[in-house]
């Protein structure tokens, strides 16, 4: 993945739920440019993070081992603008998951403000899309750590949760 669009994770919860913040500054360029004289930051990043996160929560779950890919917008409804010195908090809840994909619900809050209500649907590619890899192993790994994602993972019974089986492996191949 070549952005991120989420800083860092604060919880997550296997197969459940997961927290995320994004913290807004001035020096990136999706603010400044998007609306010159008025730095906002764009729902449409806003939508991402909560992607990034939700499809994070989803391919962990099954261990990584599927292509997890977002599908759907299927409702964004936006209350406050974000800008620059804002922390934005993700919530991103698994709702549904099946055979074809999983339907997560998530939101948005700047400080205890309700900013973004948004409700996404991965979908799970099949053999259909060929055998290549979305993200290698060793980088989605790496994306991991840098987001944190493993110092505040846990299961249901709350114990931390082990690096992935499939990364692991990467890594030590």
């Amino acid at each position: 993945m070549r952005w991120f669009w989420i800083d860092r994770f604060i919880e997550f919860r296997r197969g459940r739920r997961a927290q995320a913040i994004k913290n807004i500054t001035l020096v990136e360029e999706a603010v400044d440019d998007y609306l010159p004289g008025y730095p906002v930051y764009p729902n449409t990043l806003i939508i991402e993070g909560m992607a990034q996160a939700g499809g994070l929560l989803v391919a962990e779950m099954h261990g990584y081992e599927k292509k997890v890919v977002l599908g759907k917008v299927t409702k964004a409804e936006f209350f406050e603008p974000v800008r620059p010195g804002d922390q934005l908090r993700y919530t991103v809840v698994i709702e549904r998951w099946g055979a074809e994909g999983a339907s997560v619900s998530c939101t948005s809050h700047c400080g205890d403000q309700l900013q973004a209500e948004v409700e996404l649907f991965f979908a799970f590619l099949d053999d259909r899309f060929g055998d290549q890899e979305l993200i290698p192993p060793h980088d989605l790994l790496t994306m991991c750590r840098l987001l944190r994602l493993y110092e505040v993972a846990q299961d249901d019974e709350g114990r931390p949760l082990p690096i992935a089986r499939r990364l692991a492996e990467s890594e030590a191949g």
